[in-house]
């Protein structure tokens, strides 16, 4: 008899209510202006579900409570030292802990069946559909922590960015993975250890496999799509726990990880097979070739330069970037833009859907400067903005606003949407130096364009340099 069936009403009806506050937190996530309040529903959502589930079962409450405060604390100092451009590792490194939770989990139940109610008493094997939850679970799980350990050292420089392209890396991975499907299909049939622990095995290297082909611009979508995998595998866990709040967090993690996934790559015009596939964002011959444009002629500007131009400007639309990130300019940035309001000029700022190494880093780096929701648009809706605005101020954001992607068919970025900043009366570009290239490994056009000042140097000491002289 499962423990689900015998679940009280009272418990019943905490789930349901800890599963509509969840609902309503990716409600309130879904916009700047209410992403606090959801995340309060996400909040009070999960104290009610792991209170109930405690409640449920009064053994081994003192083990528990120790753990909690062990992971508590943990995560309280992480999250108070973390710095915001180590988000997307951050991220990926609790994706990791999410499947590692469910392979031991899986383990656990594999090795100690009756104690998860999923012994067959008569036969005194585990019943055949927790088998199917069991081995569901444990490979998605396994896929999802290698697969996010991979994705953390790309993300934090452990390990290059560039894809690492296996021969007949296709073909290995097909096979694997439908080694793994033989094998849970066989787990019906014979729950015996070594198909349990070679499914595992399997799952782990194919996770790791699925990831390291996948080059830096595609980042954004591995950690969605991750975060997604994350999701299916706490599911597999409710299901082996029956506990069904785990089952409802999971699908809804899950589903909506597969949703933004799918929006991300049809914002990069490609689509998510071609991003399993991999190799893309590298530094391939074309990546290579295009970075070598640095003896091209170009402008360069100072920030007193800057400072005049935006100042005698109408409009003017500023384009964060990951160097914005890296640099920590945010604040400042905003300080420039309210210097700029101040003077009467209208300031907007232009977000890319996979500007950054992870959904949503610009937007959550600008509301952490506490800049104005409503001045922060998405590129469908300010793209046409910028054949209208006096000045493009684009602040570390390179692949995103690379025209090639437009006209050069043989650019690994081509058919992805960009920003058109290069539509813009003057473009102030602020870059580190003339001799790198974007995380695409592509150079930029915009560049070398007549309409274009580069501001090299540090993103926020030359934003601060702005400042200054704008307040002389």
């Amino acid at each position: 008899m499962h423990e689900l069936a015998a679940t009280p009403a009272w418990a019943s009806l905490a789930y349901l209510i800890s599963g509509i506050l969840f609902i309503l937190a990716l409600r309130g996530l879904s916009s700047p202006a209410s992403s606090r309040r959801g995340n309060r529903f996400g909040m009070i959502g999960m104290l009610i579900a792991v209170a109930t589930t405690l409640a449920l079962h009064g053994t081994g409450l003192v083990e528990i409570a120790i753990a909690i405060a062990i992971g508590g604390a943990i995560g309280f100092v992480t999250a108070r030292r973390i710095a915001m451009t180590a988000m997307p590792q951050l991220v990926a490194a609790f994706h990791s802990l999410v499947g590692l939770a469910a392979v031991l989990v899986a383990g656990a139940a594999f090795l100690n069946p009756g104690a998860f109610g999923i012994l067959d008493l008569v036969t005194g094997h585990i019943h055949q559909v927790s088998r199917i939850e069991m081995g569901l679970g444990v490979a998605i799980g396994a896929i999802t922590f290698s697969g996010s350990v991979i994705a953390f050292l790309k993300l934090n420089g452990n390990m290059s960015g560039a894809p690492i392209m296996l021969p007949g890396r296709h073909v290995i991975n097909l096979g694997m993975l439908a080694a793994i499907i033989g094998l849970i299909g066989y787990f019906l049939t014979d729950d015996a250890q070594w198909v349990f622990f070679t499914i595992t095995a399997l799952s782990f290297v194919i996770g790791f496999l699925l990831i390291i082909p996948i080059g830096g611009a595609d980042m954004p979508v591995v950690v969605s799509m991750l975060n997604s995998y994350s999701g299916w595998a706490a599911a597999a866990m409710g299901f082996t726990l029956h506990n069904t709040a785990m089952i409802v967090t999971g699908a809804l993690v899950g589903s909506s990880g597969a949703i933004l996934s799918y929006i991300m790559c049809k914002a990069m015009n490609r689509s998510f097979i071609s991003v399993i596939a991999g190799g893309f964002g590298g530094d391939s011959g074309g990546a290579a070739a295009g970075g070598q444009k640095v003896d091209r002629p170009w402008k360069r500007g100072s920030a007193d330069d800057a400072a005049f131009l935006m100042g005698q400007a109408e409009q003017v639309i500023i384009v964060p970037g990951y160097g914005m990130a890296v640099s920590q300019a945010q604040h400042v940035l905003r300080e420039m833009g309210d210097l700029l309001k101040e003077a009467g000029v209208r300031v907007k700022y232009a977000i890319h859907p996979v500007a950054g190494r992870m959904p949503g880093h610009m937007n959550v780096l600008l509301a952490e400067a506490n800049v104005p929701y409503d001045e922060v648009f998405e590129l469908e809706d300010i793209n046409s903005e910028f054949s209208q605005t006096d000045v493009a101020f684009v602040i570390g954001a390179n692949d995103v606003t690379n025209p090639a992607a437009k006209t050069d068919k043989s650019s690994p970025i081509y058919g992805m949407p960009i920003l058109d900043v290069e539509k813009a009366k003057t473009v102030l570009f602020v870059k580190r130096s003339m001799g790198g290239v974007g995380y695409a490994g592509v150079d930029n056009d915009v560049f070398y364009m007549d309409n274009t000042m580069m501001l090299l140097g540090d993103a926020k000491k030359m934003v601060e340099e702005i400042v200054k002289a704008i307040n002389h």
